[in-house]
C-alpha cells in the first residue's frame, strides 16, 4: 500500500499543543499512532495539502462560517442520541439524522467526522476523542464507558443531565457578575472623558491665574496630561500586558496559578471554589454511575474539572486510592473540603453508596453556589459604592479645592 505523508496537530497529555508530520497508508491510521503516542489528534492531513495556501484560507474560511459548538448544541445531542438509541435506531442511521437535522454547521462537521470514523471501523469513543476541542476527556470516557457496557444510551442521558447543570450553573454566574461589570464598565469610560475632556480644560483655567495648585489637583492635571499626550503608548502597553498574560496564562504554570488564585479572589472566590469542587462531585458521581471504576473516574475527573489546582488535589486522591488508601483519608489530605462533605463521603465509602452521597455532595455545593449568587450584588455593591465614593472625592478635591482657595483670595483681596 503506498504511504503517504501526512501533517497534523494535536495535544499531549498535558494539553500542550504538537505537531509534525507523519508517513501512513491512511489518515486513521495517523490517528492510531498518536493515540499510542499519547497525543490526541486535532486535525489531520495530507502535507501537500497543508502547504497549499489557497485550500488552508478556504478552510480557515470555512471554520469561520460555521463558528463553534456549544453546550446547548451538545446537550441537544446527547438528548437525541439517547432517544434515538431508546428506540432502537442503529447508531451510524442515529448519527446521519443528527448530522441532517442539526442547526449548528460545525456540530454537523463533527458528527459527519465521526459517522465517517465509524465506517472507518473506529469505535465511537476514540472517534468523539478525536474531538477534542469538542468533547471533554469526562465526555469520551462515558461514552467509552457505555459502549463496554452496552449502555450506550444511558450514558448520553446521563451526559446530557450534567451538560445541563453545567449550562445552569454557567448562566447564573455570568448574569450574577453582569452588573458589577456593568460599573466598572462605566467608571472606566467615566474616568478616561474626564481625564481627556473636562480636567484639561479646568487646567487652563488654573493656568491663568499663576497661583500655587493643591497637590490633589496637581496630581489630576498630571495624570490628564500624560493620558491626553501618552494614550498611544498607553495602549500600545496595555496591548503588550495582555498579550504577555494571556501567553504565560497558556502555560502550564501560568494556569495552575491563576486556577489556584482564582479560588482566593475576594467575594467571587468562594463561588467559584464551590462551583468548582461542585462539578467535582457531580462529574465523579455521574462516571460512578456509568460503571468507570474509582481510580479510572478520578483521573477523568481531575481533568475535567476545569481547574488546574484543583486537578492536582484531585489527583493525589487518585494515587492516594491507588495505594489502597481509603477516599475519606485522601479527601481530608487535600484540605479542599469542610467536615460535613467529608462525613457525607465517609458515610458513602463505608455503606458502599459513595455514588449516591456524591451526588448529595454536588446537591450541597450546588445549593451553597447558588445562595452565594443571589447574594454576590449585596455583597459587591458595598465595594462598588466606596470604589466610586473615593474615585468621586479624588476628582472633587482635585477640582474644588483651587476655586476656594481662590474665592478666599479673593474675599481677602
Amino acid at each position: 500500500m503506498r504511504m503517504t505523508c501526512f501533517q497534523y496537530t494535536g495535544r499531549n497529555r498535558r494539553g500542550e499543543a504538537v505537531n509534525g508530520k507523519i508517513e501512513a497508508a491512511t489518515a486513521d491510521a495517523v490517528a492510531g499512532q498518536l493515540f499510542n503516542n499519547g497525543i490526541t489528534p486535532i486535525d489531520i492531513r495530507p502535507a501537500a495539502a497543508a502547504q497549499d495556501v489557497f485550500s488552508g484560507l478556504k478552510s480557515l474560511a470555512k471554520r469561520l462560517r460555521a463558528g463553534r459548538v456549544a453546550i446547548d448544541d451538545l446537550v441537544f445531542f446527547c438528548r437525541q442520541m439517547y432517544t434515538l438509541l431508546k428506540a432502537g435506531v442503529p447508531i451510524m442511521q442515529s448519527l446521519r439524522g443528527l448530522r441532517d437535522s442539526t442547526q449548528n454547521p460545525a456540530l454537523a462537521e463533527v458528527i459527519g467526522s465521526i459517522a465517517e470514523s465509524l465506517d472507518a471501523g473506529m469505535d465511537l469513543a476514540t472517534a468523539v476523542r478525536r474531538h477534542p476541542a469538542v468533547f471533554s476527556n469526562l465526555f469520551a470516557s462515558m461514552v467509552q464507558v457505555g459502549e463496554t457496557t452496552g449502555n450506550l444510551a444511558e450514558a448520553f442521558q446521563q451526559l446530557a443531565a450534567y451538560l445541563e447543570r453545567e449550562k445552569d450553573t454557567r448562566e447564573r454566574i455570568k448574569q450574577a457578575l453582569r452588573y458589577p461589570s456593568i460599573v466598572v464598565f462605566a467608571i472606566t469610560v467615566a474616568l478616561f472623558i474626564i481625564n481627556i475632556f473636562v480636567i484639561p480644560a479646568f487646567a487652563r483655567v488654573y493656568a491663568g491665574f499663576h497661583a500655587q495648585l493643591p497637590l490633589p489637583t496637581r496630581i489630576l492635571i498630571a495624570t490628564s496630561h500624560f493620558m491626553v499626550h501618552y494614550w498611544g503608548l498607553m495602549v500600545a502597553a496595555m496591548v503588550a500586558v495582555t498579550v504577555a498574560v494571556r501567553y504565560y496564562l497558556r502555560t502550564a504554570d501560568g494556569r495552575y496559578r491563576w486556577h489556584r488564585a482564582k479560588l482566593k479572589l475576594p467575594v467571587v472566590g468562594r463561588i467559584i471554589y464551590c462551583a468548582t469542587l461542585g462539578r467535582f462531585a457531580r462529574s465523579l458521581a455521574v462516571t460512578l454511575k456509568a460503571g468507570v471504576p474509582l481510580v479510572q473516574g478520578m483521573s477523568v475527573v481531575s481533568r475535567a474539572v476545569d481547574n488546574e489546582f484543583v486537578g492536582e488535589r484531585i489527583a493525589q486522591m487518585r494515587d492516594g486510592v491507588e495505594r489502597g488508601e481509603s477516599v475519606t483519608r485522601c479527601a481530608t489530605a487535600t484540605a479542599m473540603f469542610p467536615p460535613l462533605v467529608l462525613q457525607m463521603i465517609s458515610v458513602g465509602e463505608e455503606s458502599g453508596a459513595l455514588e449516591e452521597l456524591l451526588g448529595e455532595v454536588a446537591g450541597y455545593y450546588e445549593r451553597e453556589v447558588d445562595y452565594d449568587l443571589r447574594n454576590l450584588n449585596t455583597a459587591i455593591e458595598p465595594i462598588l459604592i466606596t470604589i466610586i465614593g473615593v474615585i468621586v472625592l479624588i476628582l472633587a478635591l482635585g477640582v474644588f479645592l483651587p476655586m476656594w482657595d481662590l474665592a478666599r483670595a479673593a474675599q481677602g483681596h
